[in-house]
């Protein structure tokens, strides 16, 4: 079992790191929603924040904080996005999360609401299914 004072260190640490990566993820997750075409209600929902939040934490000097879980999501959001153009060239690459999918997975939804329905761990499924599928998991 860890000490708490090193439990303590640790979890510091992870939210000094968060503080300072935080506008990066949300001006990279931004991006990427847009790019995906995703309506604001949807991006919002993705990160499990509320859209009026969303609408002021995707503006440059947003002076909120993402929780753990928020922040986790938007890594791992933006690593589907690269794994997807990594995997595909050309628009299928941000179209493909919001096509009707018949993975096992999606079960015919699209990528994204089966996202938003599970919460991060199936945004970690849709991830590590591209990784698969380029070869990488």
């Amino acid at each position: 079992m860890v000490p708490l004072a090193e439990a303590t260190a640790v979890d510091e640490s992870f939210d000094q790191k968060r503080g300072r990566l935080q506008p990066t993820a949300l001006k990279g997750f931004a991006r990427a929603a847009e790019a995906w075409g995703l309506r604001n209600e949807e991006a919002a929902r993705l990160l499990d924040m509320q859209l009026r939040t969303w609408n002021r934490a995707k503006k440059q000097g947003w002076e909120g904080r993402l929780g753990h879980d928020q922040f986790l999501r938007a890594s791992a959001l933006l690593g589907l996005f690269k794994g997807l153009h990594l995997y595909w060239t050309g628009p299928l690459a941000d179209q493909w999360p919001t096509l009707p999918n018949q993975g096992p997975l999606f079960r015919g939804r699209r990528p994204v609401d089966a996202m938003i329905e599970g919460g991060l761990p199936a945004i970690l499924s849709a991830r590590n299914y591209v990784d698969a599928l380029r070869g990488g998991a």
